[in-house]
């Protein structure tokens, strides 16, 4: 569990430092006023980039549980956290109904 998280965050953070480089050599081939080889070029080394840098290789994981399932989107927290948090009104404006 716990070296699953640490690949996370490496994932994250190589995430993080390319994805600057790959809006501006995404700009730089969408920009027709360059010359046709500067924007070939910035095409070629996006295609040639780190695969784990994608966004589809990173995955979901809540802060607190480690677990890869059911992420709750705004607050990064597992199903199980999420409902554990609510019980005990940690989370305002957020209370647990009971019929």
């Amino acid at each position: 569990m716990k070296n699953q998280k640490l690949k996370d965050l490496k994932k994250r953070k190589l995430k993080l430092n390319n994805e600057l480089k790959q809006f501006i050599l995404k700009s730089i081939t969408k920009n027709e006023k360059l010359t046709k080889p500067t924007r070939w070029n910035a095409c070629l080394k996006l295609t040639t980039k780190n695969l784990t840098s994608y966004n589809t290789k990173t995955q979901k994981r809540c802060v607190l549980t480690n677990r890869k399932n059911i992420i709750h989107k705004n607050y990064k927290l597992s199903r199980l956290a999420f409902l554990n948090f609510a019980r005990n009104g940690m989370i305002l404006g957020i209370k647990k109904s009971t019929k």
